[in-house]
């Protein structure tokens, strides 16, 4: 019996000591929040005095206030938002069903058009700015949400992350579905896409920060004041002359409280996509 305690005392030990760690570790990556959020509540010149102040001395909201009043900051949540929640829809129906496609379907060349659709990952954006920006001003697009959105959507990655958890579905239930009389869109839309419902969710949140913090690409397509984005908007307050910290600490907090939001809704689905496969049975 103290042979089989002595273990056990160990694990507990070891239990106690990586769970000090990991909270050790889980406070000092929320620091940053932290800083942000009390540094936007105080004076510009508490914000960069040493020592500084852990908390603020004296609360005020009134850089929150000005960024709302001097600068079109509502606009820009909403151009934000509405451009990575609309790219972040047609990217998974679309790539849903190429990975549909791509998984389940018989057609000829799939493994040669699904190699070429990967393979256009491994091109950096950055490559590819001049000649999109060009084809965005052909289409009448610049200085418009349409020009943020679509160019987002023409991506494979939706493709490549799905198509994983096709293929971990059972043919067995397609068949299923096919012998009791639904159609190839039924079997997709009512038995295939519940199944991969946690990858849903991790695409949603992965495509929805990329697109969110597509700084480059917004600044480009968005040059007039009021269709800039929140990040592009945000990073303006950054080229002041005479700046004033807290004002910039108030604007880039509006700009990290919508991914917050959206990453508390979806973290479930999130865990779950992440960890999918990790298991088999």
């Amino acid at each position: 019996m103290s042979q089989n305690k002595k273990p056990k005392k160990r694990l507990e030990r070891f239990d106690v000591f990586s769970n000090i760690v990991i909270t050790f570790f889980a406070i000092l990556n929320l620091f940053p929040l932290y800083w942000l959020f009390t540094s936007s509540l105080k004076n510009s010149s508490d914000v960069v005095k040493m020592p500084p102040d852990w908390w603020p001395s004296t609360i005020t909201f009134s850089n929150y206030i000005d960024v709302f009043k001097s600068q079109p900051a509502l606009r820009w949540t909403y151009n934000s938002l509405f451009v990575s929640g609309v790219s972040t829809v047609i990217v998974i129906i679309v790539g849903a069903m190429a990975a549909y496609a791509f998984s389940k379907l018989r057609f000829k060349g799939k493994n040669i058009i699904f190699v070429v659709f990967i393979s256009s990952l491994m091109i950096p954006k950055e490559i590819m700015i001049v000649p999109l920006f060009r084809i965005v001003q052909d289409f009448g697009m610049v200085n418009s949400l349409n020009g943020m959105i679509w160019p987002n959507v023409a991506t494979a990655f939706g493709v490549f992350l799905l198509k994983g958890f096709f293929d971990s579905t059972p043919d067995a239930l397609r068949e299923a579905a096919r012998i009791d009389g639904a159609g190839e869109w039924r079997t997709f839309v009512q038995i295939m896409l519940p199944i991969v419902k946690p990858g849903i969710g991790a695409l949603f949140i992965l495509n929805f920060v990329q697109v969110w913090n597509d700084y480059l690409w917004q600044m480009v397509v968005g040059q007039e004041k009021n269709m800039k984005t929140l990040m592009v908007g945000t990073a303006t307050l950054m080229q002041d002359l005479n700046p004033n910290f807290a004002y910039k600490m108030a604007g880039a907090t509006v700009a990290a409280i919508p991914m917050l939001i959206i990453f508390l809704l979806f973290q479930r689905y999130f865990t779950q996509g992440i960890t999918a496969g990790a298991v088999k049975e």
